[in-house]
């Protein structure tokens, strides 16, 4: 009998553990993630995101080699040449890598592999990997500081995803090695021997080393993790103990969104709330002293304040962006879901071109005028940061853009630790998951969202089996209010609140529907001297500036910049201020129009799908200043100047922020003297 019951015991046990490992969650001691990543091509983008992934392979993603071949061609040493050996190439592929295997594109994984057999070719017998010769100067290329351990915590990044996408083994080897040799290495030369990147980038080396025991187990990466964490950079100290984030010029813009994910990250291994609450302060703290309303801050480069004037960097948004999506993962804090959102919805289009061919290395939320010269930014780089081109600003973000779009589509979709689905950020898509006892499912999201409030979700199981039994878990935004769900065309019956999952449980079957609608209203924020954002839903809305671009070559510096950059000027005013009005009336004075765009590129002008109409005046006083926007005048002071009082009330355009280039974001707000 005894016997039975343990034979029964331990089916009981297998049955349960197999439930349990549909995918892998974190291994004792680290504390389990709330949400768990699905492997690389799980996830298929549809509908206008579908159209993005074309455009990066069909532009400067898939052709990076072509166009800037001093760097990303066969000398880059990241594929054994003497030519640039330090972060640029592994940028590139940070981005490349997704893109190809979530396209299932055969002519981009061609791209890739080179890099990836070198890499793993490379790794001596002591366990180090990379580039290891240091080379004499050369221009436009970054040739010493081989060995430094900042890049190959991209390239490690890399790495992971190519064994989630096929299983390579070779990577579970390499890695276990160079995490030995650093355990080994790390007290002798710590991370910031060579150079101050990898102590603020540390969290990006030690999400790689979790990544790892929770496959091998091997207890002394448990170490090393205590390691790495101890050299880094101190950002809870930082966070929580000191004014930095009050402050201008205390933290380069990149590291900063790098590295707030760091005490999450270690937050694993040491579940003390301490970690959790200096990533919530320092959010808060930018926030107050340095946001900006489409989810970035002032940092050009260094940390700048909240003027909107005031620069944002490419790498800042596209690091960010994954910074949020791996603290969504591990805490399912909701505030991180909303968040990248803001950022992919409103700062990525704008930033990058729409044949994805040139970049601003600075955007600013008031951006009236894009030409080449020097502006107040924290740095200069021959007058080029603010223009569109492939090389100006510096080569960084050149290289480091690609990943933003593909990583956004891999996080989509999670698996959940009661082994269901998770849809936790939304865009039209499909997901091959396994659910409940390892049934395979398919589901498939339809929507034009961020611009529409519908979403349609369709499951087909795949298989023999006719039902499976899991839960579904769905977010509902925090801007939400009113939100419905269905099944099969009858209303849920559980509570949906704003900033929530909901967790449908239930036993599904092919053809099953959960329809969500998320209404989106008119919301209002207060940003710099006290002026106006307009928002709806996850999108920022800026004043409607008819555009005219000029091509211009670039003679002084060639090698440097480009051979040529892109400026843009307005064609029609921008200097408008909203009129005041009761925020009770805040959706009367608001109309909102829903334009039929038949399925054209949503994000420009011509394109955008929505626009929003509000009463407004021209300030004849807002003039340019050092080609930016003037001094923001200050909102909701009584204005006795004659100068407004005679300017004719106007209908103001707005439109998203991502599908402008030309904008006024942040709105003098008019309270005329009467």
């Amino acid at each position: 009998m005894k016997r039975i019951l343990a034979i029964g015991l331990m089916a009981w046990m297998v049955v349960g553990q197999a439930k349990a490992q549909n995918y892998t969650n974190n291994k004792a001691p680290l504390q389990p993630k709330t949400y768990i990543e699905l492997p690389l091509g799980s996830i298929k983008p549809k509908g206008w995101l579908h159209e993005m992934l074309l455009r990066q392979k069909n532009g400067a993603s898939g052709q990076l080699d072509k166009l800037y071949p001093q760097v990303m061609g066969p000398r880059n040493g990241w594929l054994g040449g003497d030519g640039d050996q330090w972060e640029r190439g592994p940028y590139w592929i940070d981005g490349l890598l997704p893109l190809a295997y979530i396209l299932d594109d055969q002519e981009l994984k061609a791209k890739v592999q080179p890099w990836i057999e070198w890499s793993i070719n490379s790794q001596r017998e002591d366990g180090y990997f990379g580039p290891a010769t240091d080379y004499g100067p050369e221009k436009g290329l970054q040739r010493n500081n081989a060995q430094d351990w900042w890049p190959k915590m991209v390239m490690l990044k890399v790495l992971q995803q190519y064994y989630s996408a096929t299983g390579d083994q070779r990577v579970i080897k390499l890695m276990s090695n160079y995490f030995k040799y650093q355990l080994k290495t790390l007290p002798e030369k710590p991370l910031g021997n060579w150079s101050f990147w990898a102590e603020y980038r540390s969290a990006d080396n030690l999400q790689a080393v979790y990544w790892l025991y929770n496959i091998t187990g091997e207890k002394h990466l448990l170490d090393l993790a205590n390691l790495l964490h101890k050299q880094g950079y101190d950002y809870v100290d930082m966070f929580l103990n000191r004014d930095d984030l009050t402050r201008i010029n205390t933290i380069h813009g990149v590291n900063l969104a790098q590295g707030i994910k760091e005490p999450v990250i270690y937050y694993q291994q040491q579940p003390e709330e301490k970690y959790l609450q200096a990533v919530k302060k320092a959010f808060a703290d930018i926030r107050q002293f340095h946001g900006q309303p489409q989810g970035m801050y002032g940092a050009d480069e260094a940390l700048h304040g909240n003027n909107p004037t005031q620069g944002s960097e490419l790498c800042s948004a596209v690091e960010l962006m994954f910074s949020l999506e791996k603290m969504m993962e591990i805490t399912g804090d909701l505030q991180f879901a909303d968040h990248l959102e803001r950022v992919a919805f409103n700062t990525l289009p704008t930033q990058v071109s729409d044949d994805f061919m040139v970049r601003q290395y600075f955007q600013q939320v008031n951006q009236v005028h894009v030409s080449r010269h020097p502006r107040n930014f924290d740095i200069n780089h021959g007058e080029t940061d603010l223009v569109y081109g492939l090389l100006t600003g510096y080569p960084c973000c050149t290289s480091n853009m690609h990943q933003g779009w593909p990583k956004f589509t891999q996080n989509l979709w999670y698996a959940t630790k009661d082994n269901g689905l998770a849809a936790l950020v939304f865009s039209p898509s499909e997901v091959r998951a396994k659910v409940g006892d390892g049934v395979k499912v398919k589901m498939t999201e339809e929507t034009n969202y961020p611009f529409t409030e519908a979403i349609t979700f369709k499951l087909a199981i795949e298989g023999k089996q006719k039902k499976v039994a899991f839960p579904f878990h769905v977010r509902i935004p925090s801007w939400s209010k009113n939100a419905k769900v269905a099944i099969n065309g009858k209303p849920w019956s559980g509570e949906v609140k704003p900033n929530s999952i909901i967790v449908i449980n239930r036993t599904w079957k092919s053809g099953d529907v959960v329809t969500l609608d998320l209404p989106m209203h008119i919301e209002t924020s207060t940003w710099y001297e006290n002026a106006m954002a307009v928002e709806r839903g996850p999108l920022v809305y800026a004043l409607k500036v008819e555009e005219t671009w000029n091509k211009k070559p670039i003679t002084d510096d060639p090698g440097r910049f480009g051979k040529e950059y892109f400026e843009v000027k307005p064609a029609s005013n921008w200097n408008y201020g909203i009129l005041d009005f009761p925020k009770e009336k805040t959706q009367e004075v608001f109309t909102v129009i829903k334009k039929e765009t038949k399925n054209a590129y949503p994000w420009n002008l011509a394109g955008a799908p929505i626009e929003i109409k509000v009463k407004g005046k021209q300030l004849p006083f807002w003039n340019l200043y050092n080609e930016m926007a003037g001094p923001q005048p200050y909102s909701r002071m009584i204005y006795g100047i004659s100068a407004i009082q005679e300017m004719p009330e106007v209908e103001l355009t707005l439109i998203p922020y991502g599908c402008t280039t030309l904008r006024v974001t942040e709105f003098p707000v008019i309270k005329e003297y009467k």
